[in-house]
């Protein structure tokens, strides 16, 4: 089991994955580490990544990216209607009041949303990690703007549910790139030192964000953040808008009325902007066949693009400024400024952050991976399957959020500030309420204006269960309030505390100054929750005179709730969708596997068999006429009414054709190997011949074998040489046209039997005698004082050798 991280982009996606060595980042299947955040659809199956891309222009209407900035939104949403202003595809209002994607896939029109297409992207990196890694990929880490609110948290864990991963955390990128820079850090100052601390400039594809992180020892804690929506695409539009008034008045043509000219124009510009950050010269555009085939160019230096794009250089320059005052940072106590994202690499960002921050921008971090390690690393953390050490990571909550409740009684409903801006996360906090019935609970965020985001709301809980005392009175109602790994806020549990009259001897037994409750479903691994209990009474009804002596009990009670997110019916509906989906991918696979390979064939054989190929003097010219006709007869109908056959047929195709040319190929491959198999039995006969000449001559290495042993090597050689001469009489006159009497299998054969028969009788031990009782006997022997005896053993075993040879 792996546990990986994963970058969720804009544009692109990187994977990471912590190993023993450290962590790595996983290329896909194009050996490529990014992988666009794009999901495309055909007759046949879904295309995703950087295969998805590739055929953009060729299938605009059906290819589709920049999803991440619509998930968990609705498509009267301000932000939506701009973000689709940019886009080809035919979008509509779903009945709930979603974003629609309308899509031909499959031959028939489906429409998706921006949560379904995320989980086929995750999808898609789930398994590029698993072929990767080679095993099963559950556990993982997401990253996620900041800025984001709950709703579109609540629809990114909804799309990974979709997609199969276990999110351990959605964890803050900014916060990944504090982890990712300060995690192998040694430096860093003690627990009880001044902390460290670092300004991350986090430039994208669509947003920019700036965090303050103070570093110590194992730990970090995010002091404030600030982020704005312009990102390196803002910056691509005002070259491309530069290029088409240009181009109109050039050449009469407007790359804005041609969506496959728009986006062949936007690829172009990215790649100047690329080239300007890197000089300062003028540089040339130039795009073949752009519209009704007229060629056009253009040049652009850097100097002309910083002018022309000075606004948005402004709103970068507010964004660098919020966070340090909002960090409350002075520019002594920073540190340094730490630069991540593609967009960072503009010499005229780097030069705002010199100015603001009075640092130079440091590039110590990977700018493009920084964050899918970070989250790597977190998962490592947070995982069981793998053991690293612990480093404390306390996040914040941006926006400040609110509760409100119903009043009771006649009173009027109540409300209360419960989280300010940037408090730290997770965190709990309880509310005490004094109730004689079920009410009403809601939360919201507390500053809608600074929200990014249309609607304020959070969620709305009914506390069920509760009711009066034995004496009719309200009792007393704690309500859990959490903020939790993923940046969530909910309410997580409620209890009613039941009070009653006890003797002099029975003792309370509930403590209010502890927040010990915490909801199964809503754990926090390997992370610690600060408790920070609050305790605000609203007590519409008459207070009734305490005893100083009561127990109590803890009832929990029942909550319905109404957030953010999809119901668990239309995420089963969904998954099962997705599961569908991933199968209908894997038959198309399998199917086009199967016609590559038979065209595969096709080629490679037609080469081999004609003239100048390696089996040309194998086949006779009938045959040879024959097998070309039918792979010319194959090729046509692959690219005709073969084209879109089931994998079956394919297969069946390719059978025929190894039925045919297999024999061919096996000759090539006996021809082939005959030298190599004789040479090795000429040498097993050589080495035999060698072994009996050597006990002949009396080799003491082989004074423990017997001549039976060696006469039996010797035949076995002699009819080894003999099947060697006659095998290659047999083969000398054969034509290469027709399969050979003698195989190369029956010379490894004779071979291997030789070799066998050899090694057996040579590698058997030498005996040992056995020990002598009078061991001062043997000793005197080895001495030559048995002079006599020795010399009649000896004459008595030359007697008997005699013999044996006669």
């Amino acid at each position: 089991m792996s546990v990986i991280g994963i970058d969720f982009g804009n544009e692109s996606c990187f994977i990471a994955v912590a190993k023993a060595g450290g962590i790595e980042t996983i290329a896909n299947d194009y050996s490529l580490r990014a992988t666009p955040a794009y999901v495309a659809f055909t007759d046949k199956n879904r295309i995703l990544g950087v295969a998805a891309k590739n055929q953009q222009v060729t299938n605009m209407k059906n290819t589709i990216c920049g999803f991440k900035r619509l998930i968990g939104r609705k498509f009267d949403d301000p932000h939506t209607q701009n973000e689709l202003r940019m886009t080809a595809n035919n979008v509509e209002k779903l009945p709930d009041g979603g974003i629609g994607f309308r899509v031909n896939y499959l031959g028939h029109e489906h429409v998706f949303s921006p949560e379904q297409l995320t989980a086929m992207l995750f999808t898609k990196l789930k398994d590029t990690s698993a072929t990767a890694l080679q095993t099963q990929i559950n556990d993982c880490v997401i990253t996620v703007p900041f800025y984001y609110t709950n709703a579109e948290r609540k629809a990114l864990l909804d799309a990974a549910q979709i997609a199969g991963l276990n999110v351990l955390r959605l964890m803050n990128e900014t916060t990944a790139t504090a982890l990712s820079y300060g995690f192998y850090r040694t430096d860093l100052p003690a627990e009880n030192e001044k902390s460290r601390n670092v300004i991350f400039v986090d430039c994208g594809h669509s947003s920019i964000q700036v965090s303050a992180c103070a570093f110590n020892k194992s730990k970090l804690k995010m002091l404030a953040a600030s982020s704005e929506q312009l990102g390196g695409r803002d910056f691509d539009y005002y070259l491309a808008e530069h290029f088409s008034n240009e181009f109109v008045t050039k050449y009469k043509i407007d790359p804005r009325t041609n969506k496959r000219a728009w986006v062949r124009l936007l690829a172009e510009v990215e790649k100047l902007k690329k080239q300007m950050s890197a000089n300062n010269t003028k540089l040339p555009l130039g795009i073949e066949c752009f519209m009704n085939d007229i060629d056009v160019s253009s040049t652009m230096q850097r100097a002309d693009f910083e002018n022309m794009c000075s606004g948005l250089f402004k709103r970068v320059e507010e964004t660098f400024k919020k966070c340090l005052k909002e960090s409350k940072l002075s520019l002594d106590e920073i540190h340094s400024v730490e630069i991540v994202g593609g967009s960072s690499r503009i010499p005229a960002i780097k030069q705002l952050i010199e100015l603001i921050f009075g640092k130079t921008p440091s590039t110590t971090l990977n700018q493009d991976e920084a964050v899918s390690r970070g989250a790597a690393l977190q998962c490592a953390i947070m995982s069981p399957a793998v053991r690293v050490r612990e480093f404390g990571v306390t996040d914040i909550q941006n926006y400040p959020i609110k509760i409100s409740w119903d009043g009771e009684g006649g009173h009027g409903n109540g409300e209360l500030e419960v989280f300010p801006a940037y408090h730290a996360a997770p965190f709990s906090r309880l509310l005490s309420l004094f109730r004689r019935e079920p009410f009403n609970v809601q939360v919201s965020y507390a500053d809608p204006k600074n929200l990014p985001y249309p609607d304020p709301f959070i969620g709305h809980w009914v506390i069920k269960g509760v009711k009066p005392n034995v004496e009719n009175e309200s009792q007393e109602v704690k309500i859990k309030v959490r903020i939790n790994h993923n940046g969530i806020v909910l309410i997580s549990s409620a209890q009613m505390i039941e009070k009653k009259e006890t003797t002099e001897q029975d003792q309370p037994s509930f403590d209010t100054s502890k927040d010990e409750t915490q909801n199964p479903d809503d754990q926090t691994p390997n992370n610690t929750e600060s408790n920070e209990p609050m305790e605000v009474q609203h007590d519409d009804s008459t207070k009734q005179e305490k005893k100083k002596k009561a127990t109590t009990k803890l009832i929990e009670l029942a909550l319905e709730s109404d957030t953010h997110g999809y119901s668990t019916s239309d995420l089963n509906k969904y998954i099962e969708q997705e599961n569908k989906m991933i199968n209908c991918d894997r038959v198309e696979k399998e199917r086009v596997d199967a016609r590559n390979a038979l065209e595969e064939f096709v080629y490679d054989m037609r080469g081999r068999i004609q003239e100048g190929g390696e089996l040309y003097e194998y086949v006779l010219d009938s045959d040879r006429e024959n097998i070309c006709m039918e792979l010319d007869e194959i090729e046509n109908w692959l690219y005709e009414e073969g084209e879109n056959c089931e994998r079956q047929i394919y297969k069946d195709r390719l059978a025929k054709l190894h039925k045919d040319t297999d024999p061919i190929k096996a000759r090539h491959q006996e021809f082939c190997s005959q030298p190599a198999a004789f040479e090795k039995l000429g040498h097993a006969i050589q080495m035999a011949r060698k072994a009996v000449d050597q006990y002949r001559s009396g080799d003491e290495k082989y004074n423990h074998l017997t001549e039976t042993e060696i006469l039996n090597i010797s035949e076995t050689a002699d009819k080894a040489e003999k099947f060697f001469i006659d095998a290659k009489a047999k083969l000398t006159n054969v034509t290469r046209t027709k399969d050979p009497e003698v195989h190369v299998a029956d010379v490894y054969h004779e071979c291997d039997t030789l070799t066998t028969c050899v090694r057996s009788v040579l590698n058997r031990p030498k005996p040992t005698l056995p020990p002598t009782e009078n061991h001062e006997a043997d000793k005197n022997k080895a001495n030559g004082e048995n002079t006599d005896s020795n010399n009649k053993n000896a004459k008595l075993h030359t007697e008997e050798t005699n013999m044996e040879v006669e």
